[in-house]
This record gives structure tokens, sequence and C-alpha cells, in this order.
């Protein structure tokens, strides 16, 4: 057992503090023996708010109804813009980093995937103000996607763990992630105006990303915000050396019109546009750096162009008398655009002109969703409808039929579904839900993998999904017990059906059919504490798997020597993992804050070529992974000071797939690290704000298990903020 493991194991263990000998209730005893620890340091709740693992923060995500994360019975976190900037996250999956249960798998400084709970691609949602992000041809593992939403146009990204299909649908398996974007911020008598600065500067990356903001307002009724953020990326400085061609630029735009008819009713209109060149995939490239044994990839060039943008309009009414107590509508346009230039050496090594191919997809989706409230006989109810309709084109230069998903397609995804709270007593919550779910896909170009000519795919699927969740409030109201089985629900999307493309490394991924939808259930167990002066956040989760779509090799090899593979229902297995963070103010302006996370996870699948099945570890398994920290702040807020130590373990536990994975996985496994990382603020004035941070101080060359490239070295990070 590693110093990790024993520290780890400690760690659960003092956080657990559960007596067992006793006739008394054991978890009434170690709530109280805790609190009594406590009773002579408590401070008032007007300090500083606690760090990322706080409980306060109001949520909307976890049961479509605002409530604190405290009252919610499900795992959840938020990380707000202000530590976004504090912790120097440079895109919106850096922003989860530090969030129990999650891992954020990078291939290249712009390709950032968040594993949840042992899931990410398309088993992990992403919602942008209650509008799907994800859509019919996001891949399994790790992809671009999350990082074409603009960090500093947020303010709020609220996380839920586990299954959330009652309520989301499809793909909401390892977590529901949702960006809750900028308001209008200056209302107040009269025409009112304000908005900010904001500029960061980081040696390592080699970056300059500069935003300005202002918003508008017209007394308390209506208002107008518009932000542009610009983006450069340098080679980036590892701990080893310079890792050449990682550089790219990036352009954000976003406008948010909102209008009060009165103080319950609330219009909504909203625009945002991200554009990303030529961000590099170095792994694939004959500029990759080795690490630990990996090997270099043979490309000249893999970039990626990247563009998307949101159009919505939302009404939202409450406080109604009648038959609904709340009202909820949207309808979004939602175009998400993606091309890959790719140059390779001449075939077979030899003599001759490279070659050269691009392909690509666009990927148009309208999207309408109602919600509703009302308060009946039997509880609060939550129920609703939505829809969403992709139009899907793709193109490649070295097929003329598809690109790598199919050309000149559609899939549809449409649900109702239903939730209850219902309180027993004053202490009991329930919340039960279910929801009907459909999936259609028609994909009227796809090329047939054996004879090469054109045919079409399609094929629709149903499921009835259902969640019961609890919470109970213990004795003094600052702890409670938290948990539920939830099932989840993916259908097979065109990425599945269709993909004919590159996978992992050395991999080529064709057409699959005759595929059902994925099914999950995940039990679990929690505990939280609130109090003035400290938060907890402990869950235990078991997540079983069945016919999980997974890649199977067909036995056959492309002529640049790629093992073709294809997909199956063959994916039985589970997940089950424990997850803890905490925070706690010691006095005189300190707060330590730490969590801990142990993932394991199996899955059937098709190790070789040969049609035997073997269960073998999920991709990617999360290792042991653990964070400490402390932070100063004056009783003002003008200064602080923040020190983080990040910890994992080895990543050893690897699947077939893991072990090919040569470019970005070292054999044997990722080496495990501890790097330290400092900041510091300063409000020299009201309305200006500067910070310093040294991340990775000790410059330790290391990798986040799964990335195509290593963590920066030595990363000075200076920013500021100028509110006007």
């Amino acid at each position: 057992m590693t110093w990790l493991h024993c520290c780890s194991a400690r760690l659960l263990l003092a956080l657990l503090v559960v007596q067992t000998v006793s006739d008394a209730d054991p978890v009434e005893r170690a709530v109280e023996a805790y609190l009594a620890m406590l009773a002579d340091g408590k401070r008032q709740s007007e300090e500083t708010p606690l760090p990322v693992t706080e409980l306060d923060p109001e949520l909307v995500t976890a049961t479509r109804t605002k409530e604190t994360a405290f009252e919610t019975p499900h795992a959840a976190n938020a990380v707000d813009q202000a530590t976004i900037e504090r912790r120097s996250y440079r895109t919106v999956p850096q922003a989860l980093r530090d969030v129990p249960g999650v891992i954020v798998q990078e291939t290249s400084m712009g390709q950032g995937s968040p594993f949840i709970r042992g899931f990410t691609g398309f088993r992990t949602l992403f919602l942008i103000d209650g509008v799907r992000l994800n859509n019919s041809t996001f891949r399994a593992g790790p992809n671009q996607y999350w990082s074409t939403v603009d960090p500093y146009s947020v303010a709020r990204v609220e996380i839920v763990k586990g299954p959330s299909s009652v309520l989301y649908g499809s793909d909401a398996i390892g977590g529901t992630v949702q960006a809750l974007t900028i308001d209008p911020y200056t209302y107040g008598e009269g025409r009112r105006g304000g908005g900010k600065v904001f500029y960061r500067y980081a040696s390592a990356e080699r970056s300059h990303i500069g935003r300005v903001e202002a918003s508008g307002t017209l007394g308390e009724h209506t208002g107008l915000v518009v932000g542009a953020t610009l983006k450069q990326f340098g080679d980036l400085e590892i701990g080893s050396g310079t890792q050449r061609n990682t550089g790219y630029d990036e352009a954000d735009g976003d406008i948010k019109f909102e209008h009060y008819p009165d103080e319950n009713q609330r219009v909504v209109v909203a625009y945002q546009h991200v554009k990303q060149d030529a961000v590099p995939r170095t792994h694939r490239t004959v500029f990759a750096v080795p690490f630990a044994g990996t090997t270099v990839g043979d490309e000249l060039q893999r970039d990626l162009d990247q563009e998307r943008w949101l159009a919505y309009v939302q009404y939202h009414s409450e406080n109604m008398e009648g038959l609904f107590d709340v009202m909820r509508f949207n309808l979004s346009w939602h175009d998400q655009s993606e091309v890959r230039d790719r140059v390779r050496p001449p075939s077979g090594g030899g003599p001759g002109p490279v070659r050269v191919d691009q392909q690509g997809t666009s990927v148009g989706t309208l999207g309408a969703w109602a919600q509703f409230e009302s308060d009946s006989a039997i509880g609060r109810l939550t129920y609703g409808a939505e829809i969403y309709h992709d139009n899907v084109n793709s193109f490649s230069t070295s097929n003329p039929i598809q690109g790598p998903v199919a050309d000149d397609a559609t899939y549809d995804l449409a649900g109702v579904y239903v939730q209850d709270r219902i309180a027993i007593g004053e202490r009991w919550q329930l919340v039960p839900g279910v929801r009907f779910n459909y999936a259609a896909a028609d994909a009227k170009s796809v090329a047939d993998p054996e004879t090469g000519e054109r045919v079409g795919i399609k094929d629709d699927w149903s499921a009835l999904v259902g969640s019961v969740r609890f919470r109970y409030l213990l004795a003094n109201e600052h702890w409670n017990v938290f948990g539920g089985a939830s099932q989840g629900f993916r259908a097979p999307n065109l990425s599945d059906l269709t993909r004919f493309d590159s996978a992992r490394t050395d991999e080529f991924e064709i057409p699959a059919t005759g595929l059902d939808p994925e099914k999950y259930v995940t039990y679990e167990l929690g505990l939280k504490q609130r109090a003035d002066d400290s938060s907890l956040q402990l869950a235990v989760f078991y997540t079983d798997i069945r016919d999980q779509i997974v890649r199977v090799p067909t036995g056959e090899t492309t002529s640049d020597g790629e093992s073709v593979i294809s997909k199956a229902n063959v994916g039985d297995g589970y997940v089950w993992g424990i997850e803890a963070g905490g925070a706690h103010r010691l006095g005189r302006g300190w707060t330590a804050f730490g969590n801990i996370t142990y993932i394991e996870g199996k899955v059937d699948t098709f190790p070789t070529s040969a049609p035997v099945v073997s269960r073998e570890y999920i991709d990617r398994l999360m290792p042991l992974t653990a964070q400490a920290g402390a932070r100063w702040e004056r009783p003002d807020s003008t200064v602080y000071f923040e020190g983080l130590v990040r910890i994992a373990d080895r990543a050893d536990r690897l699947s077939t797939r893991d072990q090919s994975d040569t470019s970005r996985i070292p054999p044997g496994g990722t080496p495990g690290y501890a790097v330290l990382h400092l900041s510091a603020g300063w409000s020299p004035f009201r309305n200006g704000h500067l910070g310093l941070a040294i991340e990775n101080l000790f410059d330790k060359n290391y990798r986040v298990h799964g990335s195509g490239t290593n963590m920066p070295g030595r990363n000075i990070v200076l920013w500021f903020r100028l509110d006007f």
C-alpha cells in the first residue's frame, strides 16, 4: 500500500467519524461529538464564503428547482466566477478539476474532457442555461466540445454527479453539468451602466486572455449585458522543456437581453459565439514529446477548427395563481461545426507526396422545452417536456459518401417527465420521478464498410426510467443523510451508428447497426453538513452497467495498419466509488479545505480480435486522487493567500485499449504526482483587483491520466480586473 493510500484511508476515517459502540444512534452520536469539538470556534456567516466544497450555494440543476446544495438529495457542487478567476482556470473543463469525483483529461490545451464518476464524452451531459450542448455526433471517449464554452462568460457552473436521465434524458449518466451565464447586473433607478475589463497572462502557457464586458439597465425591468473574450495560446512549457505545436487562438462573444414585465415574470433573449482556430492534437504528430515511455506520432499536422453559436429565447414566470405556480419555456437554435486538417507522411514511409485530407461536421439543433411546477395533494410537482432535432451534414476529402459521421442525417430526442417532492414529517423528504424517452435516427448517406456503397440507417428507441431519492434531516439540522436509486438511459447516437473515422491510437472505427440503448442504475448514500464555519459532503455510490455500447475489434486492418473496430451492446459491468470534500474555518481569516476520491470499475469488452469477451477495467480509470489546501483572507476581502496541493496516485489499472493507446498512456500506467500551487490577490481600490499565482511551484513534469500532453511546468499567472 502506497503512502497515498495510507493517508487517504486515514482521511476517510476522519471524515466518517462514526462510533459503533453505543445504544444511541451512531450517526447522531458522531454528529454531536463533531459539533461539540467545533463549538468553541464558531464564526458568523458574514465571513468570506468557503471554497469550492461549500454547501451553501443555491442550485437549479439537481432538481430543476431552486434549492441549496445542502437541501438537494444529490451529490452536487458549484463553481462561481470568482473561483474561476482566482484558481486561474482557462477552460470550463478545468473549472471542474477541484470537484470530488472528477478528473479532467486534456488531449491538448484546447481539448478537455472531464471524467465524472468514471464516465466522459457522450455519457456526461452539458447544459448552457438549460439548453443541451450535447448533440448526436458526440463521441464515446474524451472530446473537445466542453472547451467551446467560454468560462469568462459564466456566472456559475453547477455539477450534479450520477444519473439524471429522469430530468434530462439521454447522456446524463456520469453527471450533469450546467453553465449559467452572466445576467445584466446594474439594475437600479433610471438608466445605469457598468462593466469590467479582465486580463490574464500565463508564462508556461505563453497565453494572453482578455475580456471586455458591459452591462446596461433601465430601471428594475430591462437589462442588457455584452461581452467579448480573446485568447491566444503559444507553445506550452512543460517540466521537461517546450512542447511545440500546442498553441491556438480563440475569439468569443456573448450578449443577453432580459426584461421583467413584473417582479414575477422574466423574458430572456441570448446569443453566444465561440470560434477556435487550429487547435492541435499534438500527441498524434511528430511534435509530441515522449513522457515515461509514450510513443511519438507520425502525422505532420492534425489541427481542429471549432465554431459554435447558440441563440435562445426563454420565458420564466413564478408565484402564479391557478393550475401552475411556475412556468418556464425555451426555444433555441444551436449550431456546432468542426473541421479537421490532417497531413500525413507518404504512404509506406517511402518517398512521395505527403497525404493531405480534411473532414468535418456541421450540426444544427432546434430545441424546445417547457417546465411547470405545481403544489398538489401529493407534494410539489415538477414536470415538463422537451424535444431536440439535429440536422447533420458531414464531409471528407477521402470519402465522397460521408465524413466522420453520416451525411444528410437527422436525429431526434424527446421526453416527458414528472418529479414529486414529498415532505414526510419535518425531517424526511422523498423525491420520486419518472420519464419517458424517445430517440430516432435517420442517416441517409453512410458508407457501407464492406461494399463501399452508399447506404441508409434508420432506427428508433424508447425507454421508461425512474428515480427515487431521499433526504433525512438530522436532529441538529446542520446534518442530513441523502441517497437513493436513479436509472440512467443513453440512446445510440450517430457517432455509435455511423462513425467512419480514426478512433484511438492506431484504430479506425466503422459503422454499426442494430444497437440498443444503454441502461444504468446508480445506488447512492451520502452525508452532508452545513454550518457557519464548516461544510462536508461525503458520498458512496455503485453504478450497475447493462448493455453498454463498446468498441469491438473486427479482425481487419486498414491500408495504414490501423485496427478496424466497430461497436456492440456487450458492456455489462459496474463502477463504484467513494468521494468526500469539506472545508472548515480555523479562525483569524484562515480556512482549510480538501477532498478525496477513490473509484473502481470494470466492464465486459473484447480485448483482442478474437470473439472472446473479457471483463476489464473501464477505460482511463481515475486513480486515487486527493487535494488539500489552506486559504487566508482579510475580513474586508481585499487581500487573500491560498496554497493548494493536488495529488494523484499512479494510474496503473488499465484496460487493453488503454495499454494500446501508447501516445497518451505510458507503459504500465501514468505516473502519480503531487504538485503545489500558490496564489494571492489584492484589491488596491474598490474597483480594482489583482491576482498572482505560481502553479506547479517545483516545476514537476507530470500528466493527468489519459491526456495527450503534459500539464504546464512552473506557471506564473498574472491577472487583473477593473470594474466600472
